[in-house]
């Protein structure tokens, strides 16, 4: 199959999943239906969820349920997402265990003791539930350890493939992977870590650049409601930590005197530029997480305020500008996904070029 050809069914795919789903919303006999709200919808779309909202049959939404699982005074509190039967208003209770939960906002309270339905304040915060803790599987979490077992089988194939290769030439997955594992190493390791010193670092840089790519291509698939893990600033505060971490416990002398006392400038200047290096210590992976969290989080934005332009006019004239201009965007955001990938994996390598780089003497 031509990579023209995959473009054409998956966008022809697209745009029939959009349309039907839109067509199937639609209910032109209630007159009571609640007036569309594209802010609400957008925000519900990027946020996590407690399962896969797949179609709409019959003004019933069909949906995959994942386990919901928590930790109340009770003890372990463990059911399926379709107990609350799409509820995420806090109107439908769920009694399990000897206690009654309720789905607000995508988020799971607990009533109190003798509570029978969830009061809300003006903030439309609970004012009578509390949260239990929360292990719950949620899509996002499943979409991470499916990227996770995608790409443990595409290596692990990769490497067998090696394995029963007479002169070391790559056959089928491998002929794939290699020129990608070859550039993170000769265009990104290298050049930013040093010949030397760049192979200890080679398994992360891998890592995270085809673990934040996989996530990123899951995130614009719609069939699995686009699950949006980058997107999500826990996500991207991670990684950004172990990148952290990993420039703070390699940091060799060199590095942390540039830090506290920058050699070649007299002292004031000295005592002048300790804070900036200092903050700046923190400021680098607050950028990482950031910059992966926003622009994923935007893109996702865009198509969805552009395909919300359809709702808000009430009219089918707008569809086809709305659509041409969220395949526009979708293609952007193709592209996208391996270049966020490929500057977190960039800048994650810089630092650790700038933590081990040796003094330079004259």
């Amino acid at each position: 199959m031509t990579l023209n050809t995959f473009k054409n069914i998956f966008f022809f795919a697209l745009c029939s999943a959009i349309s039907f789903v839109g067509y199937a919303s639609e209910d032109p006999g209630n007159k009571d239906e609640k007036e569309f709200n594209a802010k609400e919808m957008i925000l519900h779309h990027v946020k996590d969820a407690y399962g896969f909202e797949l179609i709409e049959w019959n003004n019933e939404p069909i949906s995959i349920p994942l386990p919901v699982i928590l930790w109340t005074d009770n003890g372990l509190t463990a059911f399926m997402s379709n107990a609350f039967h799409h509820d995420d208003s806090g109107h439908t209770i769920v009694e399990k265990n000897g206690g009654k939960f309720v789905k607000l906002h995508e988020k799971i309270y607990q009533l109190n003791e003798g509570e029978t339905a969830i009061v809300l304040d003006q903030e439309h915060h609970p004012t009578n539930a509390t949260k239990p803790l929360n292990f719950s599987i949620t899509r996002n979490v499943f979409m991470m350890w499916v990227s996770v077992a995608l790409i443990l089988f595409i290596f692990l194939t990769a490497a067998k493939s090696y394995k029963k290769s007479n002169h070391g030439v790559p056959k089928g997955i491998a002929g794939f992977v290699e020129p990608l594992v070859l550039f993170v190493r000769d265009e990104i390791a290298r050049p930013m870590i040093g010949e030397h010193k760049y192979k200890k670092y080679m398994p992360y840089l891998l890592t995270v650049f085809f673990f934040i790519w996989t996530n990123n291509i899951f995130g614009l698939i719609p069939i699995i409601d686009g699950a949006n893990v980058s997107g999500n600033i826990a996500f991207t505060m991670t990684l950004a930590l172990v990148t952290f971490i990993i420039t703070t416990i390699k940091g060799n002398k060199n590095y942390w005197k540039h830090i506290f006392w920058m050699p070649g400038v007299p002292v004031p200047m000295k005592l002048f530029l300790a804070p900036i290096e200092i903050i700046g210590m923190f400021v680098k992976p607050l950028s990482l997480m950031i910059r992966l969290f926003a622009n994923i989080t935007a893109g996702h934005i865009i198509i969805l305020a552009l395909m919300s332009l359809i709702f808000i006019f009430e009219t089918v004239w707008v569809s086809p500008i709305s659509i041409l201009f969220s395949l526009f965007i979708l293609i952007i955001e193709i592209i996208v996904t391996a270049i966020q990938a490929y500057i977190f994996t960039v800048l994650s390598a810089l630092y650790f070029g700038m933590a081990t780089e040796e003094e330079k003497h004259h």
